[in-house]
C-alpha cells in the first residue's frame, strides 16, 4: 500500500528557475522534452490522483490544504501565493491549484481493444477546447478510447485538458497515421457527413469507428475511402454545419441510446 502523508514542503517563494520550468511547460516543445503536462483545478487534479497518472508535483494556495488530505508520499506539495500562482497557471483566473503530471508513456493501440466498443476517430481536428470538449462527451457517454490522426491538437495543452474537466484521466488518446490504421481496420467505419445516410436511420450495431473531421475542411481526402457507414445528423436550419464537438455529442448520444436497446 502506498505511504500516505498531509505534510506540506513550504517555500516563502518559488526560485526563479522553478517558475520558469513550469512556465515552459505552457509550450508543447518543453511538455514533449520533459515528459510534463499542467493540469489545474481542485476537480480535475482530484480525479487525476485517483488515476493511473503520475502526479509529480502540486502548488496550492493555502486556503486548499484541507481538500488535498491523504496523498500518496511521492507527491510534492508547494505552498504558493496569489502572485505565483498567477505567473505559473495557464489561465487569466487561476483556479487556486495547479499540478504537474507525467505524460505516460506510449501505450500500444491492440485492435482487440476495439471490438465490442465503439471508438471515436477525430481527423484533423485543431481547436484544442474541441478535443477536450470531445473527450469529456466521451468519458459521460461510457466511450474508453480516442484515435487522433497525427495532426490533431495535442491533447496535453493546456485548454485540452481543462475543458476536459477530469475527464483525460479515464481516456485513453492514441495518434496514429490514419490511413495506415484503417488499412488493416476490420470494423464498420462510421464517418459523420453532409452527404450521409440520416443518423436515425443508420443501424450503428454493437461496435465501430466514428470518424469527425477538422473543423472547416472535414474529413480528409485520404480518411474519406474507408468510410463505409456515411451518416448525417439531420437539422431544420440553415446553417452550414455544426461544431465538431456539438457532433460528436449529438452521435455519442444516439450510439449509446441504441447499445441501450
Amino acid at each position: 500500500m502506498q505511504e500516505k502523508r498531509d505534510c506540506f514542503y513550504k517555500l516563502s517563494m518559488l526560485s526563479k528557475s522553478q517558475l520558469g520550468f513550469i512556465k515552459s511547460l505552457h509550450q508543447k516543445k518543453y511538455r514533449k522534452e520533459n515528459e510534463l503536462f499542467i493540469i489545474e483545478g481542485i476537480k480535475s487534479i482530484t480525479e487525476f490522483i485517483s488515476s493511473p497518472y503520475d502526479i509529480q508535483s502540486i502548488y496550492l494556495l493555502p486556503q486548499y490544504h484541507s481538500l488535498l488530505t491523504g496523498l500518496p508520499a511521492n507527491i510534492k506539495l508547494f505552498e504558493v501565493n496569489n502572485a505565483e500562482l498567477n505567473k505559473i497557471s495557464t489561465l487569466q483566473t487561476p483556479q487556486g491549484i495547479l499540478a504537474l503530471v507525467s505524460v505516460p508513456k506510449n501505450s500500444i493501440l491492440e485492435t482487440t481493444q476495439l471490438k465490442n466498443n465503439f471508438t471515436l476517430v477525430l481527423d484533423g481536428v485543431q481547436d484544442p477546447g474541441n478535443l477536450g470538449t470531445i473527450i469529456r462527451t466521451a468519458d459521460w457517454f461510457g466511450f474508453k478510447r480516442i484515435i487522433c490522426s497525427l495532426d490533431t491538437v495535442e491533447v496535453y495543452n493546456p485548454k485540452t485538458v481543462q475543458a476536459t474537466m477530469g475527464s483525460l484521466a479515464r481516456i485513453n488518446v492514441y495518434y496514429q497515421d490514419l490511413p495506415l490504421f484503417f488499412k488493416t481496420n476490420k470494423l464498420p467505419v462510421y464517418g459523420a457527413l453532409l452527404a450521409g445516410e440520416s443518423m436515425y436511420k443508420t443501424g450503428w450495431g454493437k461496435e465501430g469507428l466514428v470518424i469527425l473531421g477538422n473543423e472547416g475542411k472535414g474529413i480528409s481526402n485520404e480518411v474519406m475511402p474507408y468510410i463505409n457507414n456515411p451518416v448525417h445528423i439531420p437539422g431544420a436550419g440553415n446553417t452550414e454545419s455544426l461544431n465538431v464537438a456539438i457532433s460528436a455529442a449529438i452521435l455519442c448520444a444516439d450510439i449509446y441510446r441504441n447499445l441501450q436497446k
